[in-house]
């Protein structure tokens, strides 16, 4: 069994309150709007990562990490990219992607609203794990962890954290 922690949009706050759950895995995703290299220095330093840029991410980190992943771990073909839309909903370039590499689960961020939906179109799971930053509208802050088991997904947990945690990890002042 194979444990993932699936972030998006940090905005370059990296809070402490999320560290525990982040030991209990195996490796870390992260869906983009990472917001500066601290961040994932920070999550490097615990785990092995896989990362995709955002909208709000500098050069810095766009010469860092890819805007998409596609990986195969355990026979699960997985994608990975920060602007997405939603299910029945997605961009034009979202929707070529999908068609031409056919994953059987699709990962987004930069709504910052949790979403986990299998898409029968397109015949594949859909996972934004919202944020677990502290900017943005979003009341609370969300992150997914789930296991890769004998070709399937499993064991997916939806973690809320405070919006307003008591101290953060990493702040970049930049953002």
């Amino acid at each position: 069994m194979f444990r993932i922690a699936l972030i998006s949009d940090t905005h370059g706050d990296l809070v402490a309150d999320l560290l525990p759950y982040l030991q209990e895995v195996d490796e870390i995703w992260h869906a983009g709007d990472i917001g500066s290299l601290k961040v994932i220095d920070a999550l490097e330093a615990l785990k092995p990562c896989r990362f995709v840029y955002g909208n709000i991410d500098d050069a810095m980190v766009r010469r860092t990490v890819p805007l998409v992943q596609i990986f195969v771990i355990g026979g699960i073909k997985f994608c990975i990219t920060h602007i997405a839309g939603r299910p029945g909903k997605v961009t034009a370039d979202v929707k070529k992607l999908i068609e031409k590499e056919k994953p059987n689960v699709f990962i987004c961020g930069h709504s910052h609203i949790a979403l986990v939906q299998f898409d029968a179109k397109a015949d594949l799971l859909w996972l934004n794990p919202g944020a677990c930053g502290i900017k943005g509208f979003h009341k609370i802050r969300t992150f997914f962890r789930f296991s890769i088991s004998d070709g399937k997904c499993c064991q997916l947990e939806v973690v809320e954290l405070p919006r307003y945690p008591s101290h953060s990890l990493i702040q970049d002042p930049a953002l």
